[in-house]
């Protein structure tokens, strides 16, 4: 039988035999990936290639799946849910760009270690990468996480892209009432390099799936080595490096909790809402037309009227230091507000709160309308906005509503 891309051939060439993926080329060579993740490339008239297993098929169905294996009644049941993302991709040989290729059950399978912890479902949501994730996703991934607790999950885990992971974790706070772990994991490296993040954090992720934190959590790398996964609230967590795999640190709280690799021990840091203590309940509507602007020097409040007058039900600033803009807006925010538009401010700054009772500016912008965000990140400050006003349309009732801790996105005191 012929070999073909993607088999796992052996190369023999001037005396030397190598294994590996038989991988696309684009040259006169042969492209072979081997076992330690690099690849080499082979003169074809020097070596003779022999077919030693085809290749697996990517599974594309969207539907649930089971994995095959034999149920063990003694491990809980996990719903993996894949949306995408490098968690769950690899490279593409013909472009040499990362593409979103496998499913939730084809993670599962390039990750045995998974089974030792319990029984899997899997089913693929979406497979994009996440800065193609919209509000009307998040949607249909609370909903399909609502099924799958109401059909016996024990705890869900989601594979996400790394990119926008702290919106859908976010909304998904906001959107479900869970008595179940609810936990996003993704990696900042393909499952095909030899520094993938990949099986780490999974493992890691089915370990919080199975414990008792019935919470919204994002679960990745704690350091640059293989030692730990920090346990990141949905609503307190923020990607903070481009391709570090530590890159995600919980902002304005402490983690939740940490899990020891490999032993899978989970040592907790924070207090948590635990396994059982809420009833299963699922508020998914939302208002996608909020709108994030961030203010910089001698911005125009042009921008602020363009939203305004285009549809949009609600607009978070993100300002300077305390929650500041310039003087020259907050006319502008006054009209806006009367109009019925809640105007939510925020801060650029990573830490911290918003308090605009100690200038004259934060005083005016208050007496203008805005509603202060306190400690809250900007974009989760934005989604937690859609979110209240797919439940009211009522301004005051806005207000009160993003002034009450509803996901742990709230803290009393902040570190100064």
């Amino acid at each position: 039988m012929q070999a073909e891309i993607y088999d796992r051939v052996g190369v023999e060439t001037k005396g030397v035999k190598y294994e590996g993926t038989l991988m696309p080329s684009q040259t006169d060579r042969i492209v072979l990936k081997l076992k330690n993740g690099y690849n080499i490339g082979i003169e074809k008239e020097s070596a003779h290639i022999t077919l030693l297993d085809k290749k697996e098929e990517t599974s594309t169905h969207t539907g649930p799946v089971s994995t095959g294996k034999k149920k063990n009644e003694k491990l809980p049941n996990i719903s993996i849910l894949s949306t995408g993302g490098t968690i769950a991709s690899k490279i593409d040989y013909r472009t040499g760009a990362v593409n979103s290729q496998f499913s939730a059950d084809d993670v599962l399978r390039a990750i045995p270690e998974l089974e030792e912890i319990a029984n899997y479902k899997c089913r693929m949501i979406y497979s994009i990468l996440s800065e193609n994730m919209r509000p009307s996703y998040w949607i249909e991934l609370a909903q399909a996480v609502y099924e799958e607790i109401k059909n016996g999950a024990d705890g869900i885990i989601i594979t996400h892209g790394t990119d926008t992971m702290m919106y859908t974790a976010a909304a998904l706070s906001f959107m479900i009432e869970t008595p179940v772990p609810i936990v996003l994991v993704g990696s900042q490296r393909s499952a095909d390099r030899p520094s993938s993040d990949n099986a780490m954090n999974a493992i890691c992720a089915a370990k919080v799936a199975a414990s008792d934190i019935a919470e919204v959590c994002v679960v990745m790398h704690g350091s640059t080595s293989d030692d730990f996964c920090s346990i990141h609230r949905g609503t307190k967590v923020r990607k903070m490096h481009t391709s570090q795999r530590d890159a995600f640190q919980s902002i304005n709280a402490r983690p939740i909790g940490y899990v020891e690799y490999p032993s899978g021990a989970i040592k907790i840091g924070a207090s948590y809402v635990k396994r059982g203590e809420r009833k299963l309940a699922i508020h998914e509507k939302l208002e996608s037309k909020c709108a994030l602007i961030k203010y910089v020097t001698g911005a125009s409040s042009e921008s602020l009227l363009f939203h305004s007058v285009s549809g949009y039900k609600g607009i978070v600033i993100e300002g300077t230091g305390l929650g500041h803009v310039s003087t020259e807006w907050v006319p502008l925010i006054r009209t806006v507000t009367n109009a019925g538009i809640p105007v939510v401010v925020t801060s650029q700054c990573i830490n911290g709160r918003v308090c605009d009772r100690v200038y004259d500016t934060g005083r005016d912008m208050l007496k203008a309308g805005t509603i202060e965000s306190e400690d809250m990140l900007s974009e989760v400050a934005l989604v937690k906005l859609m979110w209240v006003l797919g439940q009211t349309q009522n301004i005051e009732d806005a207000k009160v509503m993003m002034h009450t801790n509803i996901a742990g996105e709230l803290t009393r005191s902040t570190r100064s």
